[in-house]
């Protein structure tokens, strides 16, 4: 599903340039689970922008599903997120002024499914939440927040999921239910899952975690 080869990123700044990433090699099986651990500022959240092809490395390769990203310009690149990859950030980022039903059916109108809304409103139902299809962001708790960017993301069907920090703005307890529900939906729908967090016990819940440090990927044994 996944394969990064040499992938560097450098970025300017006004102290000279940056080497966020630093020659990255990764393989990611189809269905396969994996947690990124490292500490802040190590790279994960800018690994993650590279495979889903929201940051583009200064060089080497990005495959994903057998696509080269890096030879995408950005309208294709838009389309095969849409296609193919589900995110989920740390911040929820969902759409303040549409309801639950309405932040999950967007992505589906994008792809021009007919069925946009009725999809939504199933995928909303498989997370617990298909009594809040009609509230708004701020009518939620932070948990159930979490469960409309999930329902969001799996709406589409991904091949892949990317989450980000998903439990970082949650407490204990909600955060697990999050986590569970999130594990429990990729096996349902067969996604590759990449899990980027700084807590090694929870990127230890994958079948197999890797570490980055100062841009570089250690890998770790699979449990």
């Amino acid at each position: 599903m996944i394969r990064l080869s040499d992938v560097h990123l450098k970025l300017a700044s006004a102290a000279g340039e940056v080497n966020i990433l630093r020659g990255l090699n990764l393989a990611v099986a189809r269905g396969e689970t994996v947690g990124v651990a490292g500490p802040s500022g190590s790279g994960k959240s800018t690994m993650m922008m590279v495979i889903a092809g929201l940051e583009r490395p200064s060089s080497g390769e990005v495959l994903v599903a057998g696509q080269d990203l890096t030879a995408l310009g950005e309208d294709a690149l838009a389309r095969f997120r849409r296609a193919r990859i589900g995110i989920v950030f740390q911040a929820f980022h969902l759409i303040p002024t549409m309801t639950a039903l309405e932040n999950v059916a967007v992505p589906l109108e994008f792809a021009g499914r007919p069925d946009a809304f009725d999809s939504a409103a199933a995928s909303l139902a498989a997370v617990g939440l298909g009594h809040r299809l009609a509230h708004y962001p701020g009518q939620l708790s932070g948990g159930e927040q979490q469960r409309v960017a999930l329902a969001r993301a799996f709406a589409v069907e991904p091949s892949l999921l990317l989450a980000d920090e998903p439990t970082g703005n949650l407490d204990g307890e909600t955060g697990r239910q999050v986590i569970d529900l999130m594990f429990e939906l990729a096996d349902r729908h067969a996604s590759t899952l990449i899990l980027i967090t700084h807590d090694p016990a929870l990127a230890g819940r994958c079948r197999r975690m890797v570490r980055l440090v100062d841009g570089r990927i250690l890998e770790g044994p699979r449990p």
